[in-house]
C-alpha cells in the first residue's frame, strides 16, 4: 500500500491549525493547572465507578450522557471547558466537547484523556487522597522531554 501525498500543503495546514484549535494535552493542562490560574473548568467524562478509580484533581465530574441535561446548572458559559475521558481509545471526552459546543460553550478536548495523565505520573485524586502513579517510561521518559 502507498501513501497518497496529493493533499495541498495548505489544506494540511488548515486541518492541523483546526485541530490545535479544539485540542489539548495532558501536560498542557497540568501545566496550566499548576499555575493556578487555569483560566478553565475541567470536566470528566466517565462514569460514576470510573470516577471513583482515579480523576484529575480539581476535575468536575459530568458524565457524558448527563451534560445535556446538567450543564447549564453546573457550568458557567463563560468559562471554557476541557474534556477527558479514559484515553486515545475512546470517544467519550470528543461526544462531550460536541455536545458543550453545541450548548454554547467554548471548548478543547484533552488528548490521551486520563490514561495519559496517569501514564505521565501525574496526581490522581480517590476517596482515599491523592497519589502519584509511577511513570511509564514509554509515555514520559524519565527527566526527559518530548521537546514539543
Amino acid at each position: 500500500m502507498s501513501l497518497d501525498w496529493t493533499t495541498d500543503p495548505a489544506d494540511a495546514a488548515a486541518h492541523f491549525a483546526r485541530r490545535l484549535a479544539v485540542e489539548t494535552d495532558v501536560s498542557d493542562v497540568h501545566a496550566a493547572l499548576e499555575s493556578g490560574r487555569p483560566g478553565f473548568v475541567l470536566v470528566d467524562s466517565r462514569s460514576a465507578e470510573s470516577w471513583a478509580q482515579g480523576h484529575v484533581p480539581g476535575a468536575v465530574h459530568l458524565p457524558g450522557r448527563e451534560i445535556a441535561g446538567r450543564a447549564a446548572a453546573e457550568l458557567d458559559p463563560a468559562v471554557p471547558v476541557v474534556t477527558y475521558c479514559w484515553g486515545p481509545g475512546c470517544n467519550g471526552a470528543t461526544r462531550a466537547a460536541l455536545t458543550l459546543a453545541q450548548r454554547g460553550y467554548r471548548v478543547r478536548e484533552m488528548i490521551g484523556g486520563f490514561e495519559y495523565w496517569a501514564r505521565e505520573g501525574l496526581a490522581v485524586e480517590t476517596e482515599h487522597g491523592t497519589t502519584r502513579p509511577d511513570v511509564d517510561l514509554l509515555t514520559a521518559p524519565a527527566g526527559a522531554s518530548c521537546g514539543c
